[in-house]
């Protein structure tokens, strides 16, 4: 389904490329684990992937043709959601403005968020719960990869293993791909992935 050949990325001013012909495939309902230790360039593959930073070299395939870039206001196929929830939604405003078209209650009820979260402003909601609404609000039409770039790190274990399960079920419904981008080989180990060092 997603294919990623021969990715090279060099970051201004550095002599050494932080991905160097990295090569990456996905199949429909299949989970990649991509685990490296930190500065190896796993979030740097993670933001090349779902198109948000220019490729230098090499190309990404959903389907055998090019993944076509973002364009704003347009759902766009491959959606990344990272580590910091807290950092995902305007502080300013409250979660519902992050959903201007709604959003699906079966789907909130599936990541275990309630709909009463979405009158309120982000921080007066936890991490785990605001991490459930970044989930949702990737879950747009026509979505087909999921990359979720280190997306438990900073919650305790119990809400971690209820939101891979709650994403593994929607996975297993929907034919979803996801790359789970982790330092944590346990986790890694736990819900499934195929692994893929970088």
């Amino acid at each position: 389904m997603l294919e990623a050949r021969n990715i090279h990325h060099i970051w201004p001013g550095n002599a050494t490329p932080v991905l160097h012909s990295v090569s990456l495939h996905l199949a429909s309902g299949e989970v990649v684990g991509v685990r490296a230790p930190s500065g190896c360039g796993k979030s740097t593959l993670a933001r090349l992937l779902a198109g948000h930073l220019p490729m230098q070299r090499g190309e990404v395939l959903l389907n055998g043709s090019p993944l076509q870039p973002r364009r704003w206001g347009r759902p766009h196929p491959v959606q990344l959601v990272l580590q910091n929830a807290e950092l995902a939604f305007n502080p300013r405003v409250k979660l519902s403005d992050a959903f201007p078209n709604g959003v699906d209650s079966s789907l909130l009820d599936s990541l275990g968020a309630r709909r009463e979260w979405l009158v309120r402003y982000p921080h007066e909601l936890s991490g785990g719960e605001l991490q459930r609404l970044s989930i949702a609000r990737a879950f747009v039409p026509g979505l087909r990869v999921l990359i979720a770039d280190e997306l438990t790190a900073m919650l305790d274990a119990i809400t971690q293993a209820q939101i891979w399960h709650a994403l593994l079920e929607l996975m297993r419904r929907s034919g979803l791909g996801i790359i789970a981008i982790s330092h944590d080989e346990g986790l890694l180990k736990a819900i499934g992935a195929r692994p893929h060092p970088l």
